[in-house]
């Protein structure tokens, strides 16, 4: 009788804890809505971080001050641009700091990442979506901060921008696609490339429209399960590979498609693929090939060409604003400010 009573009780108090964990919400269940940061204009302060790979020349600290300066920008420069734990720009702990010290600055506008790399992953978990939610600001960077953009976007509505690193190229194109998006608020066309190489392929023709997410394909993939990823339903879907061989890509996509992506989006708009061509290619798809398998029978837009990725020329793309896609034309359009 004792032990039955015991049972009794340890049920209620576990149905209880039950009720107590269905009433509570969340973070991202509670984001209803979308935030947007406040356009950067000349005499913002913005900060350089590093979140992910240690910063090995630090000449290009520099060379990137330089720039961002050139826009009239206040610039601020993090410790984990000095620092360096194995090949990381810090510990876990010294990296998730920065970047949520750096969000709680009041007079912090914006925040540029110096590169890329490995690492933003293993900070996940140690960010504050809170504070990030509360102070909302340009969050810009691309290949392994595509893990920053998505997160911080599906856990707190924030939409961040997919662009340019510091130890990447910004040439005059990149800079006026920049100026575009995150100074003027403009709703932009954004502009096929300039080169007569940067041609576009329509694998499958039509028109879309929805929310804008992704990123580096290898960064995506290596997400799905994990919570840190918007839902797919609705969005519209942008990838860009470097140095990776069909089959990798293929065994990604598949990842994709399996995980449902595939069925929920309303269209795809590929960037640059760099160097993914196969080493024995007799015995091999072609990365193009392979697209064709994975997306020719699905209804929904789909083409290669996009001006994102490891390129000269880099689009700023914003991660959660709305975008119409023309696969016969490969015109990406913002169909909102993506600042305020």
């Amino acid at each position: 009788m004792s032990s039955r009573r015991h049972f009794v009780k340890s049920t209620a108090i576990l149905s209880s804890l039950a009720l107590i964990n269905q009433s509570f919400t969340p973070l991202e269940e509670l984001t209803k809505s979308k935030l947007k940061a406040k356009r950067l204009k000349a005499g913002d302060t913005i900060a350089i971080t590093s979140p992910a790979g240690a910063v090995w020349d630090e000449a290009q600290v520099e060379k990137f001050s330089t720039i961002l300066k050139g826009f009239g920008f206040n610039v601020v420069l993090g410790n984990t641009l000095k620092l360096k734990t194995g090949y990381f720009a810090g510990t876990d702990e010294e990296r998730a700091k920065e970047l949520n010290d750096l969000f709680a600055n009041k007079n912090v506008k914006g925040i540029f990442c110096m590169k890329g790399g490995w690492g933003c992953a293993r900070i996940l978990d140690l960010l504050n979506y809170k504070t990030i939610s509360q102070n909302p600001k340009v969050l810009i960077g691309f290949s392994d901060i595509t893990t920053l953009l998505n997160a911080i976007y599906a856990k707190t509505g924030l939409v961040t921008f997919h662009g340019p690193v510091g130890n990447s190229g910004w040439n005059d194109w990149t800079s006026s696609v920049f100026k575009s998006v995150v100074m003027n608020g403009e709703q932009t066309n954004f502009p096929i490339g300039p080169n007569e190489e940067d041609k576009i392929v329509t694998i499958n023709k039509g028109t879309a429209t929805g929310t804008l997410v992704g990123g580096n394909l290898t960064v995506i993939s290596s997400l799905i399960g994990s919570g840190y990823l918007p839902d797919w339903k609705g969005k519209i879907l942008f990838l860009e590979e470097t140095k990776e061989e069909p089959y990798r890509i293929d065994r990604m996509l598949t990842q994709l498609k399996l995980n449902g992506a595939f069925k929920q989006l309303n269209g795809i708009a590929f960037g640059k693929f760099v160097k993914c061509e196969a080493e024995e290619p007799q015995k091999a798809f072609t990365f193009m090939q392979v697209f064709e398998q994975h997306f020719k029978t699905l209804p929904i837009p789909v083409f290669y060409g996009l001006m994102t990725g490891h390129i000269e020329n880099k689009l700023t793309l914003p991660v959660g604003a709305e975008v119409s896609i023309n696969a016969d034309t490969g015109i990406l359009k913002l169909n909102e400010a993506a600042v305020l």
